[in-house]
């Protein structure tokens, strides 16, 4: 099977007969029930490809459609003029290169349809552009804009950002004088930009970000997995010795998990599927590889998060105003839309506030944490890292004197200029806790372990459970260990686990502020 990684044009994949998942009625359905459509996804989710797809169908390329659904209910195949704007490529933080795109899209187009010859400026020359195609072919203007918002990405919280927003709005104010001249037109990005004209003047825009009817027209499916890939996933478990189902559950771990709407339709993030059938290599421990997350370093949100103070117990398991969905907005001062869009969080269900949101599968849950432990320790060196492993090994075997002993030594190996600013006592007292729970996280305990757990009368800073043991941890700062240990048993942290076969026990440590790493602890096993 050829797998089209890297690869984006419909026309290149279907000549060359690389695999291709049918989206063509997703694609009918667009193109007949509307006009003017905005998507977003995170990147390497097929939204280039879906361009592509809508550029060949709008050209009458009915060749290409063979054997796809849409051959079935397409029957005329007309052929409209296509303007095709693509922006993945455009690196706007170099200065002049946002203009050399646009003036590169302008002078192909106007090869083709002619010159306003009264005007320089970009928004005059695309509106001319769009009219003289309407009247020269007869039939209207089918309007493509792959990655709208990447050079406000490359350029958000930098010195650029207000010059690229100032020079994006006026190129897109064409659009909507142009209306009557425009058949179809579709913007894909990651997220929304205010003060970007394209979004304030195009009252008829139709967001289908979180539509149900398309929440799966980028992606790919587990009914698309087994009616297109089931041989290669085969042929992968039997390379390790596994049944069918046992890979899937690999897979499934790793790469599913994305939800587009409320009816939380699965959709596996298509890089990181093909990439992982492609190569079929299975790592120790039922390990996948990460393909998706190394194909770009979110600096920008390890940015946004920083500063608006949120941490990942935050970020994940909350719940997300709905109203933040459908008038959502790239914002600094809230980064939760933002990262969702991004494809780092997505949509698990439904409370009285909202969407709940957390991460969606392993390959995010892994790769993510770390990243953010990275940032919030600054300097996380592979030997810290090791530490780390084996703090959790200890937590397994029970071993607990053996685990704040490495707790301990991971502390001191940490370098003093590596730590973030703590200002305050509760700052320094929320660095032990939330490393630790980072710690956790970034070893694999990522849906057992916890930070400010509650219980009927408090939150308890940590929580880990382990196949055998549950760790009530309390943390105090220049404190003692009993009085960590009476705020448990007060508190009533352990009462949630009565009942539980798995031995519970309580656990308080204290952190000296001076030499700020373990001074003393206790552990008490609790009788529930």
């Amino acid at each position: 099977m050829l797998y089209p990684i890297g690869n984006q044009s419909f026309q290149k994949i279907r000549e060359s007969g690389m695999v291709y998942v049918d989206k063509t009625e997703h694609i009918y359905n667009l193109v007949t029930t509307g006009g003017v459509y905005f998507l977003s996804r995170p990147r390497r989710f097929g939204k280039s490809l879906l361009i592509s797809t809508l550029a060949a169908y709008f050209k009458g390329q009915k060749e290409l459609f063979e054997g796809l659904r849409i051959m079935d209910l397409e029957k005329e195949w007309a052929e409209y003029p296509v303007l095709h704007v693509d922006f993945s490529n455009c690196r706007a933080s170099e200065p002049g290169v946002l203009e050399q795109k646009i003036e590169m899209f302008l002078k192909q187009w106007e090869e083709l349809y002619g010159r306003c010859g009264s005007s320089d400026s970009p928004s005059d020359r695309f509106a001319y552009v769009i009219h003289a195609a309407h009247e020269q072919t007869g039939r209207k203007v089918v309007l493509l804009i792959d990655e709208y918002d990447k050079p406000l990405l490359d350029t958000w919280l930098t010195d650029m950002e207000d010059s690229t927003r100032e020079k994006l709005a006026n190129f897109y104010s064409s659009i909507k004088p142009a209306d009557q001249d425009l058949r179809f037109v579709m913007l894909t990005g990651i997220t929304k930009f205010a003060k970007v004209s394209i979004f304030s003047t195009l009252n008829n825009l139709e967001d289908i970000t979180t539509d149900e009817a398309y929440d799966t027209i980028c992606g790919i499916t587990p009914e698309e997995i087994e009616c297109v890939f089931h041989d290669e996933i085969q042929a992968f478990a039997d390379k390790y010795g596994k049944t069918y189902d046992e890979m899937m559950t690999l897979l499934k771990r790793h790469y599913d998990g994305y939800h587009f709407s409320p009816a939380l339709h699965d959709v596996y993030n298509p890089f990181s599927l093909l990439n992982a059938l492609k190569k079929k290599q299975l790592n120790p421990g039922d390990t996948l590889n990460n393909y998706w997350f190394e194909t770009g370093t979110p600096t920008l949100l390890l940015t946004l998060i920083d500063e608006s103070g949120l941490n990942i117990q935050e970020l994940t398991k909350n719940s997300m105003d709905i109203d933040d969905f459908t008038t959502y907005r790239a914002e600094r001062e809230n980064p939760l839309p933002i990262i969702y869009q991004s494809g780092y969080l997505t949509i698990k269900g439904m409370d009285e506030d909202g969407y709940i949101l957390d991460m969606p599968n392993k390959e995010v849950e892994r790769a993510f944490t770390c990243m953010i432990a990275s940032g919030y320790l600054r300097q996380l060196q592979p030997t810290i890292r090791s530490r780390a492993r084996e703090l959790v090994k200890m937590l397994e075997l029970g071993d607990t004197r053996q685990f704040v002993t490495s707790l301990k030594a991971f502390f001191s190996s940490i370098p003093y200029d590596a730590l973030p600013e703590l200002k305050t006592d509760d700052l320094m007292e929320r660095h032990y806790q939330y490393t630790l729970y980072l710690i956790l996280r970034m070893m694999g305990m990522y849906n057992r372990s916890f930070a400010e757990k509650h219980s009927v009368r408090g939150r308890c800073d940590i929580v880990a459970e382990c196949r055998d043991y549950v760790y009530i941890i309390e943390i105090k700062r220049d404190g003692t260990a009993a009085t960590a240990l009476k705020q448990i048993d007060k508190q009533g942290y352990a009462e949630p686990y009565a009942g539980d076969k798995r031995e519970v026990r309580k656990v308080g440590i204290v952190f000296s502020s001076e030499t700020r790493t373990v001074k003393e602890w206790k552990e008490r096993v609790a009788r529930l």
